[in-house]
C-alpha cells in the first residue's frame, strides 16, 4: 500500500493527539488552532453524512448548517483515525513548492486518515502562522472532490484524479484570506465597483480594508459620492415640509404667519388624496378673554369614525376612551402613537405621505415628507386662506366667533420680550438657515398682548429649534441656557382639566394646576361669586362651587365643610365642581328660622374649625346660602288611624288589625316613619310636606315565620275612605313597585312576617281633601313555594294562587 508523504515524513506527533473517530466527535485543537479565511478555530467537530466524512467549526454538521466546514469522500465504515503534528521542515518545503502563496514557517498539521474504496484517505489541515493549506492524499482511481464551505456555502473546492495513465494522487488548496459580507477573498485581491462605490482589498498580510460611501451620502455611479440631500434633491426629489402652531400663531409650510383670533376648530391639514385623513386645531382661551391659544390637536380618521385627540399633560383619547401611552410606540387604527417627557407624537403614512404631528400641550408642529407635486389643503398648506373656509362647522358652536375685550394687563413689558423674541437673530440660532422672521412676529405679537407665563416666552424659541432641527437636521448648540429656557417638558404631565378649565404654573418653574378659562370664570367674577346660586327642593338645598375660583382665593375645597364639620364638599371628577348640600336626613347644622311667610333654612360653608365663635381670621371663610319658603306653598299632612274591620287598639301612629286567617290568629300592624332607619315614626302632631319620603312599615305579630310569609299584594291611594275611591293612585301593583313611579320603593316583601315600602308624598291633582293609603296582604306558605314577587322586569307569576292561604286589607288616612 502506498503511505501518504505526510506519515513519511511525520516523525514528531503532539502527545495524545491521537484519536480513533467512530461517532460524532468533537475535538480540541487549541494546540495547532486553524485559521480559514480569516477566522480562527480552536475547535473541531466530526461527524458522518450518507455522502461525506464532514469537518466543521461552529458545531457538528446538519441540514442548513451555516457553518465553515470541509466535506471529505464517506469512509468505507464509520472509522477514521485523527492526529496533530508538529512542523516537519521536509513538509514545509513540499508544500511551499506546490502552493507559491505560502511563504511563511510551518507551525504543525491536523490530519484525518480513513480507507476510502479501499485505498488509505487523509486530509489535512497545515498551519503557517495565520495561513492555513488544506491537503489532500486519495490512491483511489477515479476522481476525489472535497469542498470548502464558508456559512453553509461552497467557497472552493479540492479536486483529485487517478486514471491508469495518469496518478495525481495529492491535491493542495490555499484556504487563506479574508471576508466580508459573507464572500470570500483570497490575499492580495483588489475589488473596485464605480457603480457602487465600493472598494475591497485584502492584502498578503490578510489586513481588510473597504470603503464605500457614508451614511449620509449617495453614489452617483461613478465612483464618486456626494451628499444624500444633494441627490434626493437631483434624482428623487420630496417634500420635507414643517408647520408650527403654538399660543395663537400659525406658521404654514412655506414659512408664511397668520393668527387665530377666536377659539373655533380649524383643519391643519387634509389631503384629497386620502380623504378621510384630516388634522384639527382647537382654539381656547385662557389668563385673557381676547387672546386664544392651541389647546388640542384631533387625529381624524375614516371620516368623522375614528378621532384621536391630543390634549395637554399628554393625554389621548380615541374617540371619548382615553389612551396610555409610554415611550414604547403603539399602533392605534394605523396610527403609530408614543409619548415621553417632552409630548405625544403620532406617525402616520397614507397616500405616499409619511405625516408626523408632535404636541406638547402648547405648541404642535406637523413634519410631513412625501411626493413633489401632490395636492394639500388646510391652514398648513396656505394660511393666507379666509378662515371661515377652513372653520369645521360641525365642531364649532356659534359662540366660538364671538370675540371679547379684556383690561389692559400690567405684567406686559413689550420692550423686554421684544428683545427676547429677537435671541433668534443672534446665535446659535443664527447658523441655521430657516428664516427666523415670522417666528419673531409671533413672538412679539402674542407676548405683547398676553403675560409671560408657563414659559411662553420660551415656546416659540424652542418651535424654532425644533423646525431647524426637523428640516435641515441642525442641532442648536447649548441655545436653552443662553436663553434663559428650561429643557422642554410637557405642561401638566397626566394632570386632567375639565372643559372650562385649562393647565398653568402656579408660579414661574413652580408646581401647576387647573386655572378656570377667562370667559368662564367672568359670569362669577362679575357677581364676586364663587359658584352658582343655591338649589332648593321641598327637602334638601345645595350649594356647587368651582374650584378653579375656589384656589385663585387660595382656598383648599377639602378644608371646607358645613356647620356640621363632617359634612363636606362632593367634588366630580370630570366637571371639578364642588357641591355641599344638606337634607331632611342629614341637615348638616342647618338652621330653620320663622319670619313673617317665609321659612328659611340656612347653612354656611366655612374652613372655619375652633368651637368658639368669638374671634375670627383673616384667612378663613364664610359663604351663607339659604333656602326660603313661603309657607302657603308648603303643603303639610297629619296622619289618623282607621281600620276597615276589626280593628284592634290604634295609637296616634299605628294601626292595628287582629285578624283570623283559616287556623292563624295574628296581628297586622301599618306605621308610618319620616326616616329610613324606621326610629321617627310619624304621629298626629308630624307634618308631612309634598315630595317628602315617608317609609311604611306592614308588621304581623302571632305568625310563624319558618312556615308562613307575607306578601304585600297591592297598595294604593285614594281620595274618598272607599277602597275604590273616584280617583286611585298605585304604589304596589302585583307585590311590585309601580314602575311609573320612580320614588317607591319595597324592600323584604315576601321574605318573612313583614316588610315596609317608602315613597315621596303627593297629594290628587286638584284636590286638597284627605288621602287614604289601602293595603292588600296575602299569607303565602312557604314549604314548596318562592313566596317573593319576581319584579325588575320579569314577569310575576299570578296563576300559582295555591300558595297563598289568606288574605287581610288594612287603611289608612292622611288628613291636611
Amino acid at each position: 500500500m502506498l503511505r501518504p508523504l505526510l506519515y513519511l515524513v511525520a516523525l514528531i506527533t503532539l502527545a495524545g493527539a491521537k484519536q480513533t473517530l467512530t461517532a460524532s466527535t468533537e475535538l480540541d485543537i487549541s494546540s495547532c488552532p486553524i485559521t480559514i479565511y480569516g477566522q480562527r478555530y480552536e475547535q473541531a467537530f466530526v461527524n458522518y453524512t450518507s455522502q461525506n466524512l464532514v469537518i466543521c467549526f461552529k458545531g457538528f454538521y446538519g441540514s442548513g448548517t451555516k457553518d465553515d466546514c470541509i466535506l471529505g469522500p464517506l469512509p468505507d465504515s464509520k472509522n477514521a483515525e485523527f492526529d496533530q503534528f508538529q512542523r516537519i521542515p521536509l513538509l514545509e518545503t513540499i508544500v511551499q513548492y506546490n502552493v507559491p502563496t505560502i511563504k511563511t514557517r510551518m507551525d504543525c498539521y491536523l490530519s484525518i486518515s480513513y480507507q476510502h474504496k479501499g485505498g488509505y484517505t487523509t486530509l489535512a489541515l497545515i498551519k503557517f502562522g495565520p495561513l492555513s493549506v488544506l491537503y489532500v492524499y486519495t490512491p483511489v482511481e477515479g476522481t476525489v472532490v472535497v469542498d470548502i464551505q464558508v456559512d453553509g456555502t461552497t467557497a472552493d473546492q479540492v479536486t483529485v484524479t487517478n486514471t491508469p495513465s495518469s496518478r495525481q494522487t495529492r491535491g493542495y488548496l490555499d484556504i487563506s484570506g479574508c471576508r466580508h459580507s459573507g464572500a470570500v477573498y483570497k490575499p492580495a485581491t483588489e475589488v473596485n465597483s464605480p457603480e457602487t462605490c465600493f472598494s475591497l482589498t485584502c492584502d498578503e498580510d490578510l489586513v481588510l480594508k473597504t470603503s464605500s460611501c457614508g451614511p449620509m451620502d449617495r453614489c452617483l455611479g461613478n465612483g464618486s459620492c456626494i451628499p444624500a440631500a444633494l441627490y434626493d434633491s437631483i434624482f428623487n426629489p420630496k417634500l420635507d415640509l414643517v408647520c408650527t402652531v403654538t399660543g395663537p400663531a400659525l406658521i404654514d409650510f412655506h414659512g408664511l404667519l397668520t393668527s387665530v383670533r377666536d377659539r373655533c376648530t380649524y383643519s391643519l391639514l387634509s389631503l384629497p388624496s386620502a380623504p378621510d385623513f384630516q388634522v384639527l386645531a382647537n382654539f381656547q382661551e385662557r389668563h385673557r378673554k381676547d387672546v386664544s391659544f392651541l389647546d388640542s390637536v384631533t387625529l381624524r380618521l375614516d371620516g368623522p369614525g375614528v378621532q384621536i385627540h391630543l390634549k395637554q399633560g399628554g393625554r389621548v383619547q380615541v374617540n371619548d376612551a382615553p389612551l396610555s401611552l409610554s415611550t414604547s410606540a403603539q399602533m392605534v387604527h394605523g396610527v403609530e402613537l408614543s409619548k415621553d417627557l417632552t409630548g405625544v407624537t403620532a406617525r402616520v403614512s397614507v397616500s405616499n405621505f409619511t405625516i408626523y404631528v408632535f404636541f406638547d400641550g402648547y405648541t404642535m408642529q406637523i413634519h410631513l415628507q412625501g411626493p413633489v407635486g401632490s395636492a394639500l389643503h388646510g391652514l398648513c398648506e396656505n394660511s393666507s386662506r379666509s378662515l371661515a373656509d377652513l372653520r369645521v362647522p360641525e365642531s364649532n358652536p356659534d359662540s366660538c366667533l364671538i370675540q371679547y375685550n379684556d383690561t389692559e394687563e400690567s405684567m406686559i413689558n413689550c420692550t423686554k420680550m421684544t428683545e427676547h423674541c429677537n435671541l433668534l437673530k443672534k446665535e446659535p440660532f443664527a447658523s441655521c438657515d430657516i428664516n427666523p422672521e415670522p417666528y419673531i412676529t409671533a413672538c412679539t405679537t402674542t407676548l405683547c398682548s398676553y403675560p409671560d407665563r408657563d414659559a411662553l416666552k420660551c415656546q416659540f424659541l424652542e418651535a424654532y429649534a425644533r423646525t431647524c432641527k426637523l428640516q435641515r437636521n441642525a442641532t442648536l448648540v447649548d441655545w436653552r441656557s443662553k436663553a434663559k429656557c428650561l429643557y422642554p417638558q410637557a405642561f401638566c404631565q397626566d394632570r386632567t382639566c375639565s372643559d372650562h378649565e385649562f393647565c398653568g404654573e402656579k408660579s414661574v418653574g413652580g408646581d401647576n394646576r387647573c386655572f378656570c378659562r377667562a370667559i368662564f370664570a367672568s359670569k362669577y367674577r362679575d357677581q364676586n361669586a364663587l359658584g352658582d346660586p343655591t338649589v332648593c327642593n321641598q327637602t334638601s338645598g345645595s350649594l356647587t362651587l368651582v374650584n378653579c375660583l375656589l384656589e385663585d382665593e387660595g382656598l383648599d375645597y377639602i378644608a371646607l365643610h358645613l356647620k356640621d364639620p363632617t359634612c363636606r364638599g362632593h367634588m366630580d371628577e370630570e366637571t371639578h365642581l364642588v357641591t355641599f348640600s344638606f337634607s331632611d336626613i342629614n341637615r348638616c347644622g342647618t338652621e330653620v328660622m320663622s319670619s313673617n311667610n317665609q321659612i328659611i333654612y340656612q347653612n354656611t360653608i366655612s374652613n372655619h374649625n375652633s368651637s368658639s365663635s368669638i374671634i375670627t381670621r383673616k384667612d378663613q371663610v364664610f359663604i351663607d346660602f339659604s333656602c326660603v319658603y313661603m309657607k302657603e306653598a308648603m303643603k303639610a299632612f297629619k296622619v289618623r288611624s282607621r281600620c276597615v274591620t276589626d280593628c284592634g287598639t290604634n295609637d296616634a301612629s299605628s294601626i292595628i288589625k287582629v285578624s283570623t286567617s283559616g287556623v292563624w290568629n295574628y296581628t297586622l300592624t301599618m306605621k308610618a316613619y319620616t326616616d329610613a332607619a324606621r326610629t321617627r315614626p310619624v304621629d298626629s302632631n308630624t307634618e308631612v310636606r309634598l315630595d317628602e319620603k315617608i317609609w311604611v312599615e306592614l308588621k304581623t305579630e302571632g305568625l310563624d315565620g319558618d312556615l308562613i310569609s307575607v306578601v304585600t299584594e297591592s297598595c294604593w291611594a285614594t281620595n274618598q275612605e272607599s277602597e275604590t275611591g273616584s280617583l286611585r293612585y298605585d304604589l304596589i301593583k302585583n307585590g311590585c313597585a309601580n314602575p311609573a313611579d320612580p320614588t317607591v320603593t319595597v324592600e323584604g316583601n315576601g321574605e318573612g312576617t313583614s316588610s315596609y315600602f317608602s315613597f315621596n308624598m303627593f297629594q290628587f291633582s286638584g284636590k286638597s281633601g284627605n288621602i287614604y293609603l289601602h293595603c292588600k296582604l296575602q299569607l303565602c306558605i312557604k314549604q314548596g313555594n318562592s313566596c317573593i314577587p319576581k319584579c325588575n322586569g320579569a314577569r310575576t307569576r299570578r296563576s300559582i294562587r295555591s300558595r297563598y292561604e289568606a288574605s287581610a286589607l288594612i287603611s289608612m288616612v292622611w288628613t291636611n
